[in-house]
């Protein structure tokens, strides 16, 4: 399910985050399955609870999961809050730019780099948009 990589730059509870998005995309996590507890995953993960709970409030705050009060944490439905979606694209447009920066520094051309994107697309299965439109469309 989530791995954790205690080598790795980017923290734990952004991996966490990265996880739960991840599962979600390839669907081995649907609208309305409930995820573990807070202190169910620190358990698991081995990993303080602090952390998994940092990582919720960030999933909560993407609009990813909701919490309902003694029933635990649901995958929510995509977009369920009004400007989260538009919020949410910013910062993908903005790590897409951090990514074109690091390309750039590495030589990696744009050619190479659009197949790299497309082959992790493909693994999700989203050759289009959230709206059913083709994935082409510019902001």
């Amino acid at each position: 399910m989530i791995r954790i990589d205690e080598r790795s730059p980017t923290p734990i509870y952004e991996q966490i985050v990265q996880s739960f998005k991840a599962l979600i995309a390839k669907g081995a996590l649907a609208e309305g399955d409930r995820i573990p507890s807070v202190r169910e995953l620190s358990a698991t993960l081995l990993v303080n609870h602090n952390t998994v709970a940092k990582s919720y409030q960030e999933l909560e705050r993407q609009g990813v999961i909701v919490s309902l009060r003694g029933k635990g944490a649901f995958v929510a439905k995509a977009a369920e809050e009004p400007g989260m979606e538009r919020e949410r694209l910013l910062r993908l447009r903005d790590e897409l730019r951090r990514i074109a920066v690091e390309a750039h520094h590495l030589g990696v051309g744009s050619d190479r780099l659009l197949a790299w994107l497309t082959e992790e697309m493909q693994q999700y299965g989203r050759d289009r948009d959230a709206r059913g439109e083709p994935s082409t469309q510019e902001d």
